[in-house]
């Protein structure tokens, strides 16, 4: 109550707003939060990290590239063992193919979130 009653001339001659921001103490004695501030150094730090986790979000790319020239090298090979299975081959090869590919999707919308959304 005492804070309340100190700040009454204050409200009365420069406006409620004035007050709370120029005292940082709420009507009823209460403090308000602070902006935060950073400083430049802490800014280019964050935005290092950010690059650091998308590149390495993107990662599972290279996987995602390496799964796929499996996935095709063993159909040829498939194919080349038994020509009577190609339809059913080229079927899980597509299934593997669209699994491996979503994995590397996965990532870049990973490194992404990263570097956009936080």
């Amino acid at each position: 109550f005492a804070n309340y009653c100190m700040m009454l001339p204050i409200i009365r001659s420069q406006g409620l707003k004035v007050a709370l921001m120029s005292r940082n103490v709420g009507i009823y004695g209460l403090t308000t939060r602070l902006p935060l501030h950073t400083t430049a150094a802490r800014k280019d730090i964050d935005q290092a990290a950010k690059y650091i986790g998308a590149g390495a979000a993107t990662v599972g790319a290279a996987g995602s590239g390496a799964g796929i020239g499996s996935v095709f090298g063993n159909l040829c090979i498939a194919y080349a063992r038994n020509p009577g299975l190609k339809q059913q081959l080229f079927t899980y090869t597509l299934l593997g193919f669209a699994v491996s590919e979503t994995m590397g999707l996965f990532s870049f919308m990973m490194a992404f979130l990263i570097l956009y959304a936080f």
